[in-house]
């Protein structure tokens, strides 16, 4: 590649083996397949990926080089299992390089693929990030429609790769509030990558954590009001199950970037027992390995939710 910019081959990094190369062949080149791990080779688990790895060789020509995925560390197991992530600092990122704020966007969207390639190599299961919340509809119009035009374009650029990944796609907040080409591509996309079970990407749009309790006191109250539940059998489980994250198991581990120590109304109820780490870099420069050491962090933490030690 010539004039500094991003090289296609960059988004092959990830897929497996057979995948890497029928893409590669795709662009008209030449591949050669090299086994990278010296060990002697073995059968893959089921389900098993092989990483990839790929090198330009020549004009018209590269090596394809796979390893066995190494295998979760130790500390995995004691990992997160549901990240969520304050994608904070785009437009600080964007004027700390004399960019447009819009830039500054596009920048934090391009970050988010090889965060979200990391996930099921870290034992992360579930990964949300805030993207656009209730409050940023106060920004000016001509900077929510950009954000808007991002999303539609994200979401059309991405789909059939995170289907690749085995991601399936949901949403939390109020997406009535979306214009309606973006409701339309949310649908689709959502409905392409249901049947996915390797990681559920969860994206808050116009959320709020104090929008979404109105909004499941408010389906409680109908449910009241149509005599299928007594005020006095709510509990914390009904709560949980009218919030928009009904189904997943609550944050462990809550990621703001740019060093910002605010929760900035983001998964109020879930966040209750929620460790959080606050990295100071802003988003568009958060990587994998920012998110490998947060793992890392976490599992050195410990967690007594209200409790004490058991080990005396």
């Amino acid at each position: 590649m010539t004039g500094g910019g991003p090289d296609p081959l960059e988004d092959l990094l990830g897929l497996e083996a057979s995948e890497a190369r029928a893409a590669l062949e795709a662009m008209g080149l030449r591949v050669r397949q090299v086994e990278a791990d010296p060990s002697p080779p073995r059968p893959e688990a089921a389900g098993e990926r092989r990483a990839v790895r790929i090198r330009r060789t020549g004009e018209g020509e590269c090596e394809l080089m796979t390893a066995q995925r190494a295998q979760p560390s130790p500390s995995a197991a004691r990992g997160p299992v549901h990240v969520a992530i304050i994608m904070d600092g785009n437009g600080r990122w964007a004027r700390q390089h004399g960019l447009p704020r819009a830039l500054g966007h596009r920048a934090g969207v391009r970050a988010l693929r090889p965060v979200v390639r990391a996930c099921p190599d870290l034992g992360i299961k579930v990964l949300t990030v805030y993207g656009f919340s209730t409050e940023n509809w106060s920004r000016p119009p001509m900077e929510v429609t950009a954000l808007m035009h991002l999303l539609v374009e994200f979401l059309r650029r991405e789909v059939e790769e995170l289907h690749r990944q085995g991601v399936r796609l949901m949403t939390i907040g109020d997406r009535s509030a979306l214009p309606e080409e973006a409701r339309e591509e949310l649908g689709r996309a959502i409905e392409r990558t249901a049947g996915n079970e390797r990681l559920t990407l969860c994206l808050a749009l116009s959320y709020g954590g104090r929008d979404e309790m109105v909004r499941a006191i408010r389906r409680l109250a109908r449910r009241v009001r149509a005599g299928e539940l007594e005020p006095e059998a709510i509990g914390e489980a009904e709560v949980t199950q009218a919030l928009d994250t009904a189904g997943l198991p609550d944050p462990d581990l809550i990621i703001r970037c740019s060093g910002e120590q605010r929760i900035s109304n983001f998964l109020l109820w879930q966040c209750a027992y929620a460790e959080f780490w606050a990295p100071d870099v802003y988003w568009p420069d958060f990587t994998p390995e920012h998110l490998r050491r947060a793992v890392e962090t976490f599992a050195q933490r410990e967690r007594r939710f209200g409790g004490l030690r058991t080990d005396g």
